[in-house]
């Protein structure tokens, strides 16, 4: 047995002993912040990264495979009847790799969905969020697309956007490759990958392109240059803490890019009627959530069909802890029913 399996059983075991002690072994009290209190697999897992170097004193370089490997030890396995396919996507800057899952139950009529995952446009790649894309493509009948995009700072803004975008033109336009009908897609993606759903969906709009069938915001980064309450009341918060928000942004946009252009910060353009209809998920504890909330309501308010939920327990990143986070888990699944409730109502 490999150690990343030695260690997932391991935790897996101790996460699975009555609350009580998890909770004893996590500090032993519940953590309430703000009115919430946090899953106690959540509490046990910040609890054992207290006093560990915060990725913040190091490069993204150096971070990224020690991040990677965390990352497998939480993540959960994939669903099973899957057809998976590494796709490359030629670009007139290289090649774009993304990797597609097919769910053996797909509804022919379902678009295809194009994913961006997490990581701040720093860290992440395919295997980041492939659990997550497996749920969804099982529970919503539909094929998922998972894109590989550039990361900064190697690649600052917008390098990482124009690939998503140029992968969701590429699924859209050939969309019987993977089983939908032509011209049928969806955009989606969790923390920065909704920031580039959720501007895709605007810029669409300013060309005339036709909206996406449904944009999928899981605790969406849409404001890089405001300060919010959550901002403060979860400064600390495992695994986003107030300080790896600003080392990813610093990164990310560089310091010639203004933090407040539409194309970083979806939330500031004016007139956010047209858009495609919206699931908004964000996370309890999360210095991202008044943003994801606001997007909502800001959608809202602008005539376009809105799904929230804020699961309070969870923190930011839980599609990525679907292996050890039983309410992570729940979610996604939750989160996949309502991407299939907009398949199923003609979206």
């Amino acid at each position: 047995m490999a150690d990343t399996d030695v260690q997932r059983a391991v935790l897996k075991g101790l996460l699975a002993l009555p609350r009580p002690l998890v909770r004893l072994m996590s500090g032993g009290a519940a953590t309430h912040v703000g009115g919430r209190t946090l899953d106690p697999a959540f509490q046990f897992l910040a609890h054992q990264a207290r006093g560990r170097p915060s990725p913040t004193t190091r490069s993204p370089q150096e971070v990224r495979p020690a991040i990677a490997a965390g990352f497998r030890i939480v993540a959960g396995r994939p669903e099973p009847d899957f057809a998976i396919e590494p796709v490359s996507i030629e670009e007139p800057d290289g090649i774009i790799e993304a990797r597609a899952y097919r769910p053996r139950q797909q509804d022919p009529a379902a678009p295809v969905l194009v994913y961006a995952h997490m990581g701040g446009g720093v860290i992440g790649d395919l295997d980041t969020c492939e659990a997550f894309c497996t749920i969804l493509a099982r529970i919503a009948r539909c094929p998922v697309l998972s894109v590989d995009y550039r990361l900064a700072p190697e690649n600052r803004f917008p390098a990482g956007l124009g690939d998503v975008l140029t992968a969701y033109r590429w699924a859209r336009d050939g969309a019987g490759r993977f089983g939908a009908e032509r011209g049928r897609a969806a955009i989606g993606g969790d923390s920065m990958g909704g920031n580039f759903a959720a501007v895709i969906c605007q810029e669409l709009k300013r060309r005339g392109e036709p909206q996406p069938a449904f944009q999928l915001l899981v605790y969406p980064a849409v404001d890089t240059a405001s300060e919010t309450p959550s901002m403060t009341t979860y400064a600390d918060a495992y695994p986003l803490s107030r300080g790896m928000m600003d080392w990813f942004i610093g990164h990310y946009i560089g310091p010639e890019a203004d933090p407040a252009d539409p194309m970083l910060s979806p939330i500031r353009t004016a007139d956010l009627s047209g858009l495609a209809p919206a699931i908004v998920a964000t996370a309890g504890f999360d210095p991202l959530l008044d943003q994801g909330e606001a997007y909502a309501r800001r959608l809202r308010a602008a005539g376009v069909p809105v799904t929230y939920r804020c699961y309070d327990s969870l923190a930011h990143g839980f599609t990525g802890f679907t292996g050890a986070v039983r309410a992570a888990d729940a979610a996604c699944r939750e989160i996949a029913g309502l991407a299939r409730g907009l398949i199923e109502g003609g979206v």
